[in-house]
C-alpha cells in the first residue's frame, strides 16, 4: 500500500512540475482573428515547441517570453499560394519581402516552371535553411522541356509516358500538385489531353492542378473552361492562377468568368482561384510574341527574327493582338529588368522606342521587342503590363473562393523595377481593400490568406490559430498596415506588421527581421521518404 501511495505521489509531483513549466511564448492582449472567418475575439495565444498549445486567458507568468499585442491583430501566418522562389530563395533565404508582408509559407513551382528534380531542390533548401515554409508544385513546362525540349508538336506515346513518370516521381518527392503555364513555351504547345493525363498522375497522389491558363485576355472564357474540363476529366482539384481579365474590350466581364468557376463548383468540381490585388501583371517580354515563333530552340528563333518574311509575319500577328485589345501602341508594356541596358528599366516599350530615335509607330515598337530579345540573347526580360481594370480586381476579390497571392520571387532590394506585388500584396489587401475601400471584411481577408489556402493545398496543421497547429503567427496594426511599394518606386517593404513568427520562432520582432531561419519544407500527400 505504501509503495502505491509513494508511486501516486511521484506521479502527482511530476504532473505538477510539467504543468508549471512555462510556455516558450505567450502573446497577450491581442485581438485574435483565428483564420476561420469568424469575428475577432480578445484572447491570448501560447506556444510550445513550435506549436500553438492554448488560445484563451493565459497568465503572463506562464510564458518564458511574452509579447504584448495590445492594439494589434493576432492572425495565422499568411500563406502565399502562388510564388516563384526557385533560385531567388537560395540567394536570399531570409525572404524579407515575403516576411515583412506577413507571409510565413509559400507555394512555388507555379506557371509550369519548377525544379525538374524536386528531391534535389528540397535537399538544397534543407541545407540552406529559410525564414519561410516552402511547398512546391511540379511544373509541366519543366517536365516537357526535359523530355521534348522546345518541340512544337504532340508527344509520342513514349514521351507522354516519360513525362508521366517524371510527374509521378515528383509527387513521391513531395510535390503538392502539378502546375501549367499554357501561355508560355513549351507549355503552350501542349494540347488538353496531354495535360489531362499528367494531371491524372498528380491526382492519384492527392495533388491538385494549378494553372496559368492558356489565355487571360480575348479568349479568357475558353481558357477557364479548359481548366474546368481538366478538373472534370482528371478528377483533380483545380486552382486557376492569378485570375484576371487582361483585355480592355472585356473589362467588367469578370462577373462572367467568376460565374464559370461557381457553375463548375455547383457541378461538384473543386475549382478555386487566386489573385494579386493590382491592375498590372508581370511576365516576360516574349509573351507578346506568337508562340510558334519561339519553338525549336534559340537558333531557330533567331533565324525567324532575321528572316524578313517571317519577321513580317510575326510583326503582323503582334499588331493584330494590339488591335484586338484596343491598344494603339506598347505604352502599356513597361520593362522591369533588362540586363543589357538597365537604363531601360521602368520605361515602356513606346518610351524606349522614342528614346532610341526610332519612328514612333507600333510597327517599329514590334520590331524593337524582337531586337531587345535578340540583344538579350533570348534570355528572360521581365515586364510589367498595365492591362486590367480596378472594377475586375474588386469583383474577383469579392468572390469567396479567391485566395491572395503575390506571383513573386524573393526580391533583391534595389534591383530592377519589379512589380510592387513582390513587396506589398497582403498589406495592400488589408490596407486598401479592407480598411479604405471596404471590399471585404478583415476576418474574411485573413481567411483568404490563411485557412482557405491551407485547406486548398492540404497543409493540415496550418492556417488557423488552434491548439496543435504550427505556430505561424502574424501581429499587425489594422489601422496602419500598408503597402509602400509602387510601380514607380517598387522597392519598399510593408509597414504596420510588427511581429512575424514561423514555427514558434520570431523572425520579425518589432518590425525588424532578426535573421532567424526556422522555415520548414511542406510535403504533399504523396510524399515517400
Amino acid at each position: 500500500m505504501h509503495q502505491r501511495l509513494y508511486a501516486l505521489l511521484i506521479c502527482l509531483i511530476i504532473s505538477c512540475c510539467t504543468y508549471a513549466q512555462p510556455y516558450d511564448l505567450v502573446i497577450k492582449n491581442g485581438r485574435v482573428v483565428d483564420g476561420t472567418g469568424n469575428p475577432w475575439m480578445y484572447a491570448d495565444v501560447a506556444v510550445q515547441n513550435g506549436r500553438i498549445v492554448k488560445v484563451g486567458a493565459i497568465p503572463t507568468a506562464d510564458g518564458k517570453r511574452t509579447i504584448d499585442a495590445t492594439g494589434l491583430i493576432v492572425a495565422p501566418g499568411f500563406i502565399d499560394v502562388h510564388a516563384h522562389v526557385e533560385n531567388s530563395l537560395e540567394a536570399q533565404p531570409g525572404a524579407p519581402n515575403f516576411i515583412y508582408d506577413g507571409v510565413t509559407t509559400v507555394i512555388t513551382g507555379n506557371c509550369g516552371g519548377s525544379s525538374a528534380n524536386l528531391r534535389t531542390y528540397f535537399d538544397t533548401l534543407r541545407m540552406t535553411k529559410t525564414s519561410i515554409n516552402v511547398g512546391s508544385l511540379i511544373g509541366h513546362n519543366s517536365v516537357r522541356m526535359k523530355v521534348m525540349k522546345m518541340a512544337f508538336r504532340e508527344p509520342t506515346a513514349r514521351e507522354q509516358a516519360d513525362m508521366e513518370s517524371l510527374v509521378e516521381q515528383a509527387m513521391k518527392d513531395g510535390a503538392v500538385g502539378i502546375s501549367t503555364g499554357l501561355i508560355y513555351t513549351p507549355g503552350t504547345y501542349a494540347r488538353t489531353p496531354e495535360v489531362v493525363n499528367l494531371a491524372k498522375v498528380a491526382s492519384r497522389y492527392g495533388g491538385l492542378y494549378a494553372s496559368h491558363i492558356r489565355n487571360e485576355g480575348q479568349n479568357v472564357k475558353q481558357a477557364v473552361q479548359e481548366a474546368i474540363l481538366i478538373s472534370r476529366e482528371a478528377h483533380i482539384p483545380v486552382e486557376i492562377s492569378h485570375f484576371k481579365v487582361a483585355s480592355k474590350p472585356l473589362w467588367g466581364k469578370s462577373t462572367e468568368t467568376v460565374e464559370l468557376v461557381e457553375s463548375a463548383r455547383r457541378e461538384g468540381l473543386d475549382v478555386t482561384v487566386d489573385q494579386y490585388p493590382y491592375t498590372a501583371s508581370s511576365t516576360s517580354l516574349e509573351s507578346i510574341v506568337p508562340s510558334w515563333a519561339l519553338a525549336d530552340g534559340d537558333s531557330a528563333v533567331l533565324v525567324r527574327f532575321r528572316d524578313p518574311a517571317t519577321r513580317a509575319k510575326i510583326r503582323t500577328e503582334m499588331l493584330d493582338g494590339l488591335a484586338k485589345n484596343l491598344r494603339k501602341n506598347y505604352e502599356y508594356a513597361v520593362v522591369s529588368s533588362y540586363k543589357p541596358d538597365t537604363t531601360f528599366n521602368g520605361m515602356s516599350i513606346n518610351a524606349i522606342n522614342q528614346k532610341l530615335g526610332r519612328k514612333n509607330t507600333p510597327d517599329t515598337e514590334a520590331d524593337l521587342i524582337m531586337d531587345l530579345m535578340e540583344k538579350a540573347n533570348l534570355k528572360r526580360i521581365q515586364m510589367v503590363y498595365h492591362t486590367m481594370s480596378e472594377t475586375d480586381v474588386e469583383n474577383i476579390l469579392r468572390y469567396p473562393n479567391t485566395m491572395i497571392a503575390s506571383d513573386a520571387g524573393v526580391a533583391k532590394l534595389g534591383s530592377g523595377m519589379p512589380h510592387p506585388r513582390a513587396y506589398g500584396t497582403n498589406a495592400r489587401v488589408l490596407g486598401r481593400y479592407v480598411r479604405e475601400r471596404h471590399i471585404i471584411p478583415l476576418e474574411e481577408a485573413i481567411r483568404r490568406m490563411t485557412s482557405l489556402p491551407a485547406q486548398r493545398f492540404r497543409l493540415t496543421d496550418r492556417g488557423l490559430l488552434r491548439p496543435g497547429y504550427a505556430a505561424d503567427i502574424v501581429l499587425f496594426d489594422e489601422k496602419t498596415v500598408a503597402d509602400k511599394a509602387t510601380y514607380e518606386q517598387p522597392h519598399a517593404y510593408t509597414t504596420g506588421i510588427s511581429w512575424v513568427i514561423v514555427n514558434g520562432t520570431p523572425v520579425v520582432e518589432n518590425s525588424r527581421h532578426n535573421g532567424q531561419r526556422p522555415g520548414q519544407l511542406l510535403m504533399g500527400p504523396g510524399y515517400v521518404k
